[in-house]
C-alpha cells in the first residue's frame, strides 16, 4: 500500500533535499507534485488543502531561514502533517473494570469484518486476555460458520445461540460472564451498500449491549468511499476507532489518510495480510515515515519478536560462524524469514532502501521454489550438497516441479556464497600464531 503516494512524494521532496536554498518557484512545484499525489491516492480534497496549506506556511518559513538545509525543513513539515492527519497518537484500548470489555464490530459487507472479528481476537488471546466471538450475523449465508471455522484456527471460541442479532448478542455478553471471558466480539451483519435496514439492525444491537467500544471496518482500498461509508455510521452508532482491512493491497491509501481527519475517529488496528497474525496495532508516526520511505525497523523488530523461532535463528547465526550452515539450516532459516510475510513489504519497512529495490516486484514464489527443492533432497544431502550429481539433480526437480537446471543454479549459488564467506574469514578456523624460538643470550 501506498507505493504510488510514497513513490510521487520521494520525487518531489527528493529534489527539495538537495537544495541549498528554496526559491517560490521549488517550493510551487513541490507542492503541485504533493497535491497531485495526494489526489491521485484518493485523499479527500478537503484533507489535501488543509495538508498544502500548512505545508506551504512551513516552507515560506525555510525560505526565509538560514538553515543550509531547507528542504529538509519541508520534508519534516510534510511528515508532522501526514503523522497529524493520520491522528497523531496511537489508539488504546483500554479494558473495563469490571469484565468484560465489550467490542462491536460494523462495517459493509465484504470489508473483511468477519476476518478482522477473529483476527482482533487472536491479538487479544496473544496479549493474555480470554475472548469470546459472537456471531451476531445472520444475514450472510455461512457467515456463523466462517466465524467458527476462524475461531477455532485463532483458538477463540465461537457463540451463536438466538433467532435475531438483539438475542445472539445479548446472549453471548451473558455468557461471556458466565465463563469468565474479559473481552466479547460482537460480529454484526453488513449490506453491499449503506441502508436503513442495516442501521436499524446494528443501532439496536448496539443499544441492547452497550458496548465498550464500537469499530468500524473500513477497507483500504474503497478510498474517499470510505469516508462516506465512515461518516453514516458514526451519525447512528457514535464509533470508537476503526479497524482498516486489506493494508497489504494495492491500496491507495486514501481511506487512512481521510477518515481520522474528516470524521474524527483514530484508527485501532491495521490488517496487513491474509493470515489471522497479519493483524497489528496502527502507529501514526510508523505509517507517514513509512509514506516517505523513511521505513518502519519497529513493526519489523516487533513481527520478528512475534513471529521468528529465536532458538532457530541463533542456532542459524552459530553455524554459519562455526562454518557448519547447510542447506538444512538454508531451509530452516527461509521458513523463518518468511513468516515476516511477503519481501515487499519487509523492504518496505527497511530505513534507507533505494527507492528502485522498494518498487521492485519481488516474486516470492521464487523463495517457495527454492524451499521445494531443498525439501525433495535428503537429509544427507542437505548436509553434503558436493553429492548431488546429475541424477540426483534430475530426481530433486522431479520431486519439486522444477527443472535439473534450476537445482544446481540453487547449488552453485550456494557454494559461491560458502566460497565468499571464507574469503571473507567468516566460519574459517583462526591462525594460531607460530611462536618465535628464544634468542640466546650471547656469553
Amino acid at each position: 500500500m501506498f507505493e504510488t503516494l510514497s513513490g510521487r512524494l520521494d520525487g518531489a521532496l527528493g529534489r527539495l533535499r538537495r537544495k541549498s536554498r528554496l526559491t517560490q518557484r521549488d517550493v510551487d512545484e513541490a507542492l503541485a507534485e504533493i497535491r497531485v499525489a495526494l489526489l491521485e491516492a484518493d485523499v479527500a480534497v478537503r484533507v489535501v488543502d488543509t495538508i498544502l496549506a500548512r505545508v506551504e506556511e512551513a516552507a515560506v518559513g525555510a525560505m526565509a531561514s538560514a538553515s543550509l538545509t531547507p528542504g529538509q525543513q519541508v520534508v519534516k513539515a510534510v511528515h508532522d502533517e501526514l503523522l497529524r492527519v493520520l491522528g497523531g497518537e496511537p489508539f488504546r484500548l483500554r479494558y473495563a473494570s469490571t469484565p468484560p470489555t465489550v467490542i462491536l464490530l460494523a462495517g459493509l459487507q465484504g470489508v473483511g469484518k468477519t476476518t478482522a472479528a477473529a483476527k482482533l481476537a487472536l491479538a487479544q488471546l496473544r496479549e493474555g486476555r480470554s475472548p469470546l466471538l459472537v456471531a451476531a450475523d445472520l444475514q450472510r449465508p455461512g457467515a456463523i460458520e466462517q466465524l467458527r471455522i476462524l475461531g477455532e484456527r485463532a483458538g477463540v471460541a465461537v457463540v451463536s445461540d438466538g433467532d435475531d442479532p438483539v438475542t445472539v448478542a445479548r446472549h453471548g455478553v451473558a455468557e461471556a460472564r458466565r465463563l469468565g471471558r474479559d473481552v466479547v466480539i460482537v460480529d454484526t451483519a453488513g449490506r453491499l451498500a449503506i441502508d436503513e435496514a442495516l442501521m436499524r439492525e446494528v443501532q439496536m444491537v448496539s443499544e441492547a449491549i452497550d458496548p465498550h467500544y464500537r469499530f468500524l471496518v473500513v477497507d483500504a482500498m474503497v478510498g474517499q468511499e470510505s469516508v462516506r461509508v465512515a461518516q453514516a455510521f458514526d451519525e447512528r452508532l457514535s464509533i470508537s476507532a476503526v479497524i482498516l482491512t486489506k493494508l497489504d493491497g494495492d491500496a491507495r491509501g486514501g481511506a487512512a489518510l481521510s477518515v481520522r481527519e474528516v470524521v474524527g475517529k483514530p484508527i485501532a488496528f491495521a490488517s496487513v495480510g491474509e493470515k489471522l497474525e497479519d493483524f497489528e496495532p496502527f502507529y501514526p508516526d510508523r505509517m507517514a515515515s513509512r509514506i516517505l520511505g523513511m521505513g518502519d525497523v519497529l513493526s519489523l523488530i516487533e513481527r520478528a519478536e512475534s513471529t521468528m523461532d529465536h532458538e532457530v535463528a541463533q542456532r542459524g547465526v552459530d553455524r554459519l560462524r562455526q562454518g557448519r550452515f547447510d542447506l538444512n539450516d538454508l531451509l530452516e532459516q527461509m521458513r523463518q524469514v518468511r513468516r515476516l510475510g511477503p519481501l515487499k513489504g519487509v523492504l518496505a519497512m527497511l530505513p534507507g532502501v533505494p527507492k528502485e529495490l522498494r518498487n521492485q516486484d519481488i516474486d516470492d514464489a521464487e523463495l517457495t521454489r527454492i524451499e521445494a527443492m531443498i525439501s525433495s533432497m535428503t537429509r544427507e544431502e542437505r548436509s553434503n550438497p558436493t553429492m548431488i550429481d546429475a541424477s540426483r539433480r534430475a530426481r530433486i526437480a522431479r520431486g519439486s516441479g522444477t527443472q535439473p537446471a534450476q537445482v544446481a543454479a540453487l547449488l552453485k549459488q550456494f557454494r559461491d556464497v560458502h566460497k565468499v564467506l571464507r574469503q571473507a574469514g567468516v566460519g574459517a578456523p583462526s591462525a594460531t600464531k607460530r611462536r618465535k624460538p628464544p634468542r640466546r643470550k650471547r656469553k
